[in-house]
């Protein structure tokens, strides 16, 4: 293929193969390097930003691989003339399927003589038998979209009446139907009364890197929009949950009326990454009857459907207290109502239930830790009366229990989030050992205040509550 370089401007010399084999070297272990990260990346093709992560390492792959065998086409030096591999009694080898040479074709149109002369490699591409005539400059758009042949047009009449280079892309459609994309990189070739004699081009099948670059696009695009439905999901969550907890905030002194009351103070504690809602709650209401609701539970899960769920529960908490139902039974009925959902969950839960007159807890658990009971610089567990967890079982019966507490007593309830770990031993003998600071505490709120000292800042992967109940008189 003939050179436009002028005359008096000798050839660039090409690098010393030493270098070469260095950057070849350097472009192999990269390559190795990214397919071991593909390799280790999960392919379940679950979740939008594993299939993101691959898309990308499958691109970076494809063009670390032609940029290999650019590499090596820069070591070995130009392939031989035309007709050299004929004359030495030799047929040049096919190009192996799907390597760089057999994506890569050049042509060359002559003004002068009317000749045309393509690659093997080219007709390749373009899947045109190797036989027939290579196509004029005239004749090539007829292979190009309807869509990409002005590009075409616009690059080859730029060419040839400005002297500008081609560097564009253009989608071919082969005899069998299928559809390439092409791009074309040339330059014309001048004579020496500066008009056009020929123009030559280099064009590459640039299909499989499209492909892999629309797959990162659209992986890309599935990645953005499963973080912004995350996004949405996350802020409704926590607009439901915040609408569903007690309002208050500090102190709350129950029943609002009367000697004998409980001064309540509560804390909900996000998880460590502050983007998974759980179902997490808790509660303390003062009944018609005059006494007071206390009660803290977890649906297991995360998200929307969780925060819903959460908030089915807690309102039927509410309702059947406020009717009068004991909490066993009261158990038994949110354990009825759990099973009957649409999506199975399940859940534990405490509900107690204050007599300030007598100073009597009533209260049952299902599947949840027991209250702590702090009296007198010392705690312990109450013993919880039988329940299962809320959706284990249908028809479960819950037992109840009660405990008559006294001036100055302290009661907690917590959700197993409070304390990271999944000892549960260990997290109720932390808790139980702040028994001493609990008793020189003035309020609720206090004490509240001194377990957020000791676990607030603690790594959790789950959300928490906890809620504090001081008898005062």
């Amino acid at each position: 293929m003939p050179s436009h370089l002028s005359a008096d401007r000798p050839a660039a010399q090409p690098p010393g193969s030493g270098s070469v084999d260095a950057l070849i070297s350097q472009a192999r272990r990269l390559k190795g390097d990214v397919d071991a990260v593909r390799r280790d990346a999960p392919s379940d093709g679950t979740d939008p930003q594993d299939r993101w992560q691959r898309a990308l390492c499958d691109l970076a792959l494809h063009q670390l691989s032609d940029l290999d065998a650019h590499l090596a086409q820069l070591r070995d030096g130009p392939p031989p003339a035309p007709g050299a591999e004929a004359a030495a009694g030799a047929a040049p080898p096919a190009p192996r399927r799907g390597s760089l040479l057999s994506r890569v074709g050049s042509a060359e149109w002559n003004f002068l003589t009317d000749e045309v002369s393509w690659s093997g490699e080219l007709y390749r591409i373009l899947g045109r038998d190797p036989a027939a005539p290579p196509l004029t400059l005239d004749e090539l758009p007829s292979l190009v979209l309807d869509e990409d042949r002005p590009r075409l047009t616009a690059m080859v009449t730029d060419c040839l009446v400005d002297a500008q280079r081609i560097d564009g892309e253009f989608r071919v459609v082969r005899p069998d139907g299928e559809i390439r994309a092409v791009h074309m990189m040339g330059e014309p070739v001048l004579a020496a009364d500066g008009s056009t004699a020929s123009m030559w081009a280099v064009l590459r099948d640039v299909s499989a890197l499209r492909r892999t670059e629309q797959a990162v696009s659209e992986s890309r695009d599935s990645l953005q929009r499963h973080r912004q439905r995350a996004q949405n999901e996350h802020r409704l969550a926590v607009e439901l949950q915040e609408a569903v907890l007690p309002p208050w905030r500090g102190s709350l002194r129950l029943p609002h009326q009367g000697p004998e009351t409980l001064d309540l103070a509560a804390h909900y504690l996000p998880s460590s990454t502050g983007t998974l809602i759980g179902g997490d709650w808790y509660d303390a209401l003062e009944l018609a009857d005059g006494q007071t609701l206390l009660s803290v539970g977890d649906l297991t899960g995360h998200g929307v459907s969780v925060a819903s769920g959460m908030a089915t529960l807690l309102g039927a908490v509410r309702g059947m207290a406020m009717a009068g139902t004991e909490p066993g039974r009261l158990m038994s009925l949110l354990n009825q109502l759990l099973d009957a959902t649409v999506q199975p969950a399940l859940g534990s839960a405490v509900c107690c239930r204050y007599r300030p007159e007598t100073r009597t807890l009533v209260w049952a658990q299902a599947g949840h830790p027991a209250p702590l009971l702090f009296r007198g610089g010392t705690g312990r567990r109450l013993h919880s009366p039988d329940g299962v967890l809320l959706g284990a079982t249908s028809g479960a019966v819950y037992a109840q229990a009660e405990e008559t507490l006294e001036p100055g007593d302290l009661l907690l309830l917590h959700t197993d989030g409070l304390v990271p770990g999944r000892d549960s031993t260990a997290a109720v003998n932390r808790l139980l050992g702040l028994a001493p600071r609990f008793g020189g505490a003035r309020t609720a709120q206090d004490c509240v205040r001194m377990v957020m000292e000791e676990f607030g800042q603690a790594e959790r992967e789950d959300d928490a509550c906890v809620l504090i109940a001081k008898v005062t008189s």
